[in-house]
């Protein structure tokens, strides 16, 4: 019985693997249609009207992915065909008949948008801080403690004026219960009153703005899924930036208008006592604020703010939302945002509608009014509705950004960049030149000058870079420019290695040993010294990776495939090849 060798089983399950992994991107995928779960997409607030259009091509069995797009263009209209192709072709994703997604392009080679974002992190201090003085308000009128005021300094300190000494005992030790990260910064009299200020102190406020961005990391995150960008790539940099790359969008505005978006939505009521008009004129109530609800005349194209006094109280907040969906008004045939609350916002939002009927209560976004209905009886279910004489896409931006919830501070973009498709595309065509000529002289180079083991040489060189993609493929890394360059690189490691192994098999023939102990000899030396080359470069690859931006870590990404896939055919693959001539076909004289 001859001996087992599990080489030939580890290498032929190797190449199978990658050839799997990289054939979806060397052939163009089909879309199976007859599965009706395809056009089932209601849960993707997908109009009745382009459904129906849809329902056309479930006669056409599979297709190509290129013609089902062209074929999408031409059954949808202009505006329909940007808002949904994205979330179509989502599902179509699913259905494709091979299981394995393509090699993934990024931003440098597909076009796309590049984003850098400032979270103003110091707004989200403030935020809390206002959010502690109306609770504050609201606790000491409960426990039955008197101010004459309570306001802000500079959004990051509260005054509180207490009327006498009496209370002022009562407070502070309502303070030591309830507010302890709270800091008394000064204490000063003026009378029988009292003004005590207080802030928060700075390892609270640099948690605030830590958490902040880390949150509207994540909030960002969601909404771009929800988008449908294939492959984003969204990442910190620094204290209080995001770098965001999004591959393949071409409605750069729409993209911008869903990220920066903070998203904040409050229910509050009216302030009846008065109107709008009066308290512009300088006399807004204590506890009121002056929003406005802004609306555009779609034949004029002029905008129209109409003022409203609104109490300053929020009484729900999205915090409680757990959905957002837009929906078309039968009546109207205008688009509205439904709105669903969790068990608790459904309890909150009843209470307030059945304490305020007959009142008006104000639907507000990013302190906008967008409507100030009147409350006719309470309200069950936890439902409620966004109007505003939104189009499809405005509404279907909102119900994003309402679902991935708002941000907790304000971003600014800092710098933006557009790179368009067609100069992706030239350099997908001279990084692939470049590769190929390359890879040419390095083929003729070892045909020439290690003449039948060359070719071994030259096999194995050609599966490297088939691991490589496979590699990217298998692990949903992205390509990009300096990627193919670290690809490039590694055809140039992965001879080296060879020719380490081969000039030493010259060494041992010319000693007078036989071509299969050369060979045994050859490999065993120059193993531990391929090793030591190959394992220093794959550490240096993970720290670049670790700490480099995009361009860097794409580099990384395949010079760290390229090693590992380097080590595997140098050093098994080569060597097996040599065994099986050497052992099984009995060659006698080895052409090196």
């Amino acid at each position: 019985m001859k001996h087992f060798s599990w080489k030939p089983i580890l290498i032929l399950a190797v190449i199978m693997t990658a050839f799997v992994l990289v054939l979806p991107s060397l052939i163009p995928d089909r879309v199976k249609l007859t599965d009706l779960s395809f056009f089932r997409l209601a849960e993707d607030n997908i109009p009745a009207g382009v459904m129906d259009r849809l329902y056309t091509l479930k006669e056409l069995d599979y297709m190509w992915k290129k013609d089902f797009i062209q074929k999408l263009e031409s059954i949808l209209v202009k505006g329909d065909a940007d808002q949904y192709q994205s979330k179509i072709l989502k599902h179509a994703d699913k259905l494709s008949i091979w299981p394995h997604k393509k090699i993934t392009l990024g931003l440098d080679l597909q076009g796309g948008m590049h984003l850098t974002l400032e979270v103003e992190s110091d707004e989200a201090v403030k935020n809390n801080i206002e959010r502690i003085s109306q609770e504050i308000r609201s606790l000491l009128k409960k426990e039955r403690i008197r101010q004459i005021g309570i306001e802000l300094i500079q959004g990051i300190k509260i005054s509180i004026l207490i009327p006498d000494d009496q209370n002022l005992e009562k407070f502070e030790a309502f303070l030591d219960k309830e507010y302890q990260a709270m800091r008394i910064v000064s204490r000063s009299k003026d009378g029988d009153k009292t003004r005590v200020i207080l802030d928060m102190p700075e390892k609270y406020t640099n948690n605030i703005k830590e958490m902040a961005v880390r949150q509207a990391l994540e909030t960002i995150r969601n909404r771009i899924d929800q988008f449908g960008v294939a492959e984003p790539d969204i990442r910190r940099q620094g204290d209080r930036r995001l770098i965001i790359q999004l591959p393949g969008v071409k409605d750069t505005r729409k993209a911008k208008e869903l990220i920066g978006r903070t998203a904040l939505l409050e229910f509050k009521l009216l302030n009846e006592s008065m109107s709008a008009e009066e308290a512009l004129k300088g006399r807004i109530p204590r506890g009121s604020q002056i929003l406005y609800k802004i609306t555009e005349d779609p034949e004029t194209n002029q905008t129209r703010k109409t003022p409203f006094l609104l109490k300053k109280r929020t009484l729900l907040t999205g915090a409680n939302l757990t959905d957002a969906k837009v929906r078309v008004d039968q009546q109207t045939n205008e688009s509205y945002v439904l709105l669903s609350f969790d068990k608790k916002g459904a309890k909150t939002f009843e209470r307030i509608t059945g304490e305020n009927v007959n009142k008006h209560l104000a639907i507000i976004l990013d302190n906008k009014v967008y409507s100030a209905p009147q409350i006719r009886e309470k309200i069950s279910g936890g439902n409620a509705s966004i109007t505003g004489s939104f189009s499809d896409e405005e509404a279907n931006i909102l119900a994003i950004a309402l679902r991935a919830g708002a941000l907790p501070a304000p971003v600014k973009i800092l710098e933006e960049r557009t790179v368009g498709p067609s100069l992706g595309a030239d350099s997908i065509n001279k990084g692939l030149i470049s590769m190929c000529i390359g890879g040419i002289f390095v083929i003729l180079f070892m045909v020439i000058y290690y003449k039948s083991s060359g070719f071994i040489a030259d096999f194995a060189l050609i599966l490297n870079i088939i691991l490589i993609a496979g590699g990217l493929a298998g692990f949903g890394a992205t390509l990009t420019l300096p990627g193919i360059a670290g690809i490039i690189l590694t055809i140039g490691m992965a001879v080296d290695a060879n020719v380490l192994i081969f000039e030493r098999i010259r060494e041992e023939m010319k000693l007078g040993k036989t071509p299969r102990a050369a060979v045994d000899a050859g490999y065993d030396r120059a193993t531990l010294t391929i090793l030591d080359a190959n394992v220093t470069t794959l550490i240096a690859a993970l720290v670049l990776f670790q700490f480099g931006t995009g361009a860097v870590q794409g580099f990384a990404v395949t010079l760290s495939l390229g090693v590992l896939a380097s080590l595997f055919t140098s050093l098994i693959l080569t060597r097996s090849i040599f065994d099986y001539f050497l052992m099984n076909r009995k060659v006698k004289r080895l052409s090196i």
